[in-house]
């Protein structure tokens, strides 16, 4: 008896730990949890100007991008911890393995034989206020037809200038 209590009580801990993924603005994408306790948490009134540099690609071509996945990750980290979407501001400056990820249906079939897993989240970042840039230099580099790209994703000179012209303007710049 005194050993199945002990399991029931194990499990039941077990049960209260465990938490399922929230995603309070991107939805579908960048699961994250909720830590009530949390001490250190984003400032609500503050204003999170964010550059992020995307450059790595998936795995395999038919696996999400994780590290674009890690940017709707941020978004719901940030309104989840109290920031309000006024007080947001991410730009991506796409290149390298991951300008791949942002071709059309149609064109990454053809590269890859496969649907292209990362144009549902690229509308969600972009439907969620995300200012999504691939580097020109890495569409020419790559040969990629700028006719035939998510349509949420803009052009730029190159990811370089995309950078340096937003840490100059202040934002914060992490690299995926």
């Amino acid at each position: 008896m005194k050993t199945i209590t002990l399991l029931f009580l194990l499990l039941l801990n077990i049960t209260v730990i465990a938490q399922t993924r929230v995603f309070p603005v991107i939805k579908n994408y960048g699961g994250i949890f909720e830590v009530p306790d949390a001490v250190e948490k984003p400032a609500a009134d503050f204003p999170y100007n964010i550059m992020i540099e995307l450059v790595t690609g998936a795995d395999e071509p038919k696996q999400l991008n994780n590290s674009l996945n890690n940017i709707a990750r941020l978004i719901n980290l940030h309104a989840i911890g109290g920031v309000p979407p006024e007080n947001l501001s991410v730009v991506v400056a796409i290149h390298g393995e991951a300008a791949y990820s942002i071709l059309d249906n149609q064109q990454y079939r053809e590269k890859y034989k496969t649907d292209n897993p990362n144009l549902a989240l690229y509308a969600a970042l972009s439907e969620a206020g995300v200012k999504l840039f691939v580097c020109g230099q890495s569409l020419v580099a790559r040969n990629i037809d700028r006719k035939r790209m998510a349509p949420e994703i803009a052009i730029a000179t190159s990811m370089l200038t995309v950078v340096t012209t937003h840490q100059l303007k202040g934002y914060a710049y992490l690299k995926f």
